[in-house]
């Protein structure tokens, strides 16, 4: 039976290895783990396996809406080139390694969901042929392929599920706070958490463990407000878990200063991608004008990244903001002239399945776009639609490259023979500190991270996510084999991990009957108006939409300021039941990644992102001084950031980019 409210059960388990997450990264893992335990256990070890999601895998993560095309699927295409292009897309700052590696495996996912049962699109004649038989298919530009996605998410976790059975899946747990070792201070050994279901916390202890919690939305005020308040364009249950558990754990974040910005199509958050490589539409300023085009001079302004032939997607964005600056908005998305050209050589049939396909963009994966199109009698080949940039969002899976710096692949950092299939391709020593002998394990012992967690190396999206669960899955065997006599010891005692997390209960039960109005109270705070003054501090201070996403040091001395009183008071959050004390956890999660997100723009002394953001005190790309790698460790016990330079090397030639 669970417990009360104010006094949960608490339920304690052992296991090797704990993933936490259910998103497309833990999939890979839950997927992938399976024939390596297996090995273990002809080498006589019996590894126990736990995966715990706060909510139902069906659903979780990026993919829950479903998609309509999977951005990574390489094909006939160089890993090289892979890794060139997420080098540029991210103005230069990348680890080609983790890219490279990522490159030469994620089909193999791919041709996975198909043969799980995913509607891959084909090109005409090769219907009915699998990828992996040769078939050919529809691509939407160089690395995207189209799908009919709406099932996706459920696809890919049923695999997932029944490959790690249901007896080691938890759901409706949140993990909230990861635990050091006893003995050594730099190693995990354990987790804590509470179900959003019942009363009951679960204490997990483990040798090693995967941190795919997702990125982190909703930390600056988003667009939407009032009855759209919570609309946004990544999952809002992304509350920066991933960063903010990692970096209280002392391992080495990367790139927090980088964020996603990214132009969608306006109050619905609708995708944009299809309708740029597919449908091959234009986005114009209010007066027709194409403005990657009559702008395009101010690519000149960031060498080498503007003479790229496809600009990185922080300058598009510049260019568009221009636009706005100077008062030629709104921001179309020319669908009517792109359908009607596509209908010039199509039948009436066929024009009638391609306004179908306009739509089914939508239906796959943000129906809530479809609805406002419906809501604003939109018919796209009849009238255009106003794009506009969204609030930021941090990420390391989209196209974002924030996150914790990881162990890359161990085969590319070793000497390598002349008949090396990857020979000539990347170099055979990787700079020193990116290797550590467990591919996405993170600067502590037995923490591995995927997905959105793998900081430097963006543009994975679906199907690179689940890769690279799945190498982190073969690593952390290798890890817990390696470390076969380790017994976990936790730094802090249950009972005190337990008080912490129940804090906000208790300041609600302790506090509740001194007001008659149960949400005006002078002892506690609901967690719903703590979440709106984090989104106020971010959004004007720290270059949210309300300043044109600009910022300078002295805002952010004022967002410092304000991000201390508001962890002070966030001590005071309440939590009236279940779901409250999750939002009071996310809160906590959001707020750290937040404040690591200040630091980083804080630290770095130049616009590395036009167009995501701008220090207008230092408003330039400065490739002399700061193209590198701004790393951080936070202290938990002192609450102080140490923020530092980390050499950007590249591994993989980048000079055919710009030819």
């Amino acid at each position: 039976m669970a417990g009360e409210f104010g006094n949960p059960e608490i339920v304690e388990e052992e296991v090797d290895i704990l993933i936490i997450g259910g998103g497309m990264g833990a999939c890979g893992a839950a997927y992938e783990i399976g024939p390596w335990l297996d090995q273990a256990k002809k080498q006589g070890f019996d590894l126990k396996v736990k995966l715990v999601d706060k909510a139902a895998m069906d659903r979780s993560g990026a993919v829950a809406q479903g998609l309509s095309a999977i951005n990574t699927y390489l094909g006939d295409n160089d890993p090289a080139d892979y890794a060139r292009m997420v080098s540029n897309d991210l103005m230069g700052i990348t680890r080609d390694d983790l890219a490279y590696d990522l490159g030469r495996h994620v089909d193999d996912s791919v041709h996975l969901f198909e043969e799980w049962g995913l509607p891959i699109w084909k090109q005409p004649g090769d219907e009915g042929k699998n990828l992996v038989d040769g078939g050919k298919p529809v691509r939407s530009g160089k690395w995207q392929i189209m799908i009919n996605g709406e099932s996706y998410k459920w696809i890919v976790a049923e695999a997932a599920k029944k490959a790690l059975g249901t007896d080691r899946i938890q759901e409706r747990v949140f993990i909230v706070k990861l635990v050091n070792d006893k003995n050594d201070k730099n190693r995990i050994a354990g987790a804590i958490g509470f179900s959003v279901r019942e009363h009951k916390v679960y204490v997990y202890k483990f040798k090693a463990c995967l941190l795919v919690a997702g990125g982190c939305v909703n930390i600056f005020r988003p667009r939407s407000v009032g009855e759209g308040t919570g609309r946004a364009w990544y999952p809002v249950w992304n509350a920066g878990s991933t960063y903010a558990m990692a970096a209280e754990a002392g391992a080495e974040l990367t790139m927090m200063e980088n964020r996603f910005v990214p132009a969608r199509f306006k109050d619905g958050y609708g995708p944009v991608g299809a309708w740029f490589l597919l449908f091959k539409a234009k986005a114009t300023n209010a007066f027709g004008e194409v403005y990657m085009d009559t702008n395009k001079e101010l690519l000149n302004d960031y060498p080498p990244y503007g003479q790229a032939a496809v600009p990185a997607s922080c300058l598009r964005n510049h260019l568009m903001m221009k636009e706005m600056r100077e008062g030629r908005g709104p921001i179309y998305m020319d669908t009517v002239t792109a359908l009607g050209k596509l209908a010039e050589t199509m039948t009436p049939k066929e024009i009638k399945h391609l306004e179908a396909e306009a739509w089914e963009d939508f239906l796959d994966m943000c129906i809530g776009q479809a609805g406002v199109w419906a809501g604003e009698n939109i018919e796209p080949e009849k009238k255009n639609s106003e794009l506009m940039p969204t609030e930021p969002y941090l990420l390391g899976s989209h196209s974002g490259c924030c996150g914790i710096w990881v162990s890359g692949p161990t085969d590319l950092g070793a000497p390598t023979s002349e008949d090396h299939a990857d020979a000539g391709k990347i170099p055979s020593h990787l700079p020193s500190g990116w290797s550590w002998g467990y591919r996405s394990m993170t600067t502590v012992k037995g923490l591995f991270t995927a997905a959105d967690g793998v900081g430097a190396s963006g543009h994975k999206f679906s199907s690179g996510s689940h890769a690279e669960g799945r190498l982190a899955a073969k690593a952390m065997v290798k890890f817990c084999m390696d470390n076969k006599d380790h017994k976990p010891e936790l730094a802090d005692s249950v009972a005190d991990l337990v008080d912490a997390i129940y804090r906000p209960v208790r300041n609600f039960i302790e506090n509740k009957d001194y007001s008659t109005a149960i949400d005006v109270n002078p002892h506690y705070i609901t967690p719903k108006m703590l979440q709106f003054r984090l989104q106020k501090i971010m959004d004007e201070y720290v270059a949210g939409v309300s300043t044109m996403y600009q910022t300078n040091a002295k805002m952010m001395e004022v967002a410092e300021m304000k991000l201390e009183m508001l962890k002070e008071d966030a001590l005071k959050m309440r939590a009236k039941d279940l779901h409250e004390l999750l939002r009071a956890w996310e809160n906590y999660h959001r707020i750290l990644t937040a404040e690591a997100h200040m630091k980083h723009i804080q630290f770095r002394e130049e616009s590395r992102y036009p167009g995501f953001y701008y220090r207008m005190d230092y408003n330039f790309v400065d490739e002399k001084n700061w193209k590198c790698f701004v790393n951080s460790v936070y202290d938990k016990e002192s609450k102080t950031w140490n923020c530092f330079k980390r050499a950007h090397v590249d591994v993989v030639d980048k000079a055919k980019l710009f030819k």
